[in-house]
């Protein structure tokens, strides 16, 4: 049956920044679908919380609070991963972000830490889970969670945009050196109905605006996330690899422009 492709009964995944938003909706979405999963973020109370929906699903969770942009942190999720489930088949690199800046205003600093946050660390944390997919179990698949920002004109956006479209780089590169073993792949999201958007979705104009300028009409959902992950870590995409896939309700221009100030004279 084609369905049986989708399946990923016990199997284990790890999930970064899975304590809120899209990162908790991907988590429960995989447990749902059968899978025991490794919870990483850096707040506590947030991945127990997600735990217990997970243990309520019959699976097991495990609450590992990580700094991703830590390597020894990352060195022991992979690890506490392997010895509590005894194996590791997927890891969604998910964590990720950057606020809004001017690009005048975007230091050296800021940019070298939003390209370790969103590139440095997935590039870490892939190495590690990949040696330990194929110690554990032989093979594995790996989704890198990117940003439409990646490939959209964006103002204020010029550290992250350039992270996500290093991601995305980075993802079609690796990916022909890990495989047939471990496949790689990434999503560019959209606009998704978490958190990082209640400034748009709790103002009636913004929202209003952000809903007519996407084809769709509505924001995304976790769950929209969840269910293209669960197809890229499972069999049935086991010929895929390399590929950067957009779930963004069909937008091809940024729903919502975020004004940069002009540059004037000093």
């Amino acid at each position: 049956m084609i369905l049986d492709r989708f399946s990923i009964d016990g199997r284990a995944a790890i999930v970064t920044g899975a304590g809120l938003g899209i990162g908790r909706g991907i988590a429960i979405g995989l447990a749902e679908a059968g899978a025991d999963v490794a919870l990483a973020a850096r707040t506590v109370a947030d991945l127990e919380e997600v735990a217990g929906h997970i243990r309520d699903l019959g699976r097991r969770a495990l609450v590992v609070p990580t700094d991703v942009t830590d390597s020894a942190a990352c060195e022991r999720l992979v690890a506490r991963t392997v010895e509590e489930f005894g194996r590791l088949d997927f890891l969604v690199n998910n964590a990720g972000g950057a606020m809004p800046r001017a690009a005048m205003e975007t230091s050296e600093g800021f940019m070298a830490r939003t390209f370790a946050f969103n590139v440095t660390a997935p590039l870490t944390l892939t190495k590690l889970a990949a040696r330990g997919m194929v110690d554990s179990v032989g093979r594995g698949a790996v989704v890198n969670i990117s940003s439409r920002s990646a490939s959209m004109t964006q103002t204020m956006f010029v550290a992250y945009g350039a992270a996500k479209a290093a991601l995305d780089r980075l993802t079609r590169n690796i990916a022909p050196e890990l495989a047939p073993r471990v496949r790689v792949n990434a999503i560019d999201v959209g606009g998704v109905a978490t958190r990082s958007l209640d400034v748009v979705l709790t103002d009636d104009a913004l929202r209003r605006q952000f809903v007519d300028n996407t084809p769709m009409r509505r924001p995304g959902e976790p769950e929209d996330i969840a269910c293209a992950v669960l197809y890229l870590v499972s069999d049935a995409s086991s010929w895929v690899t390399g590929k950067v896939f957009e779930i963004d309700g069909g937008t091809e221009a940024p729903a919502i422009a975020v004004p940069a100030p002009d540059l004037t004279p000093s």
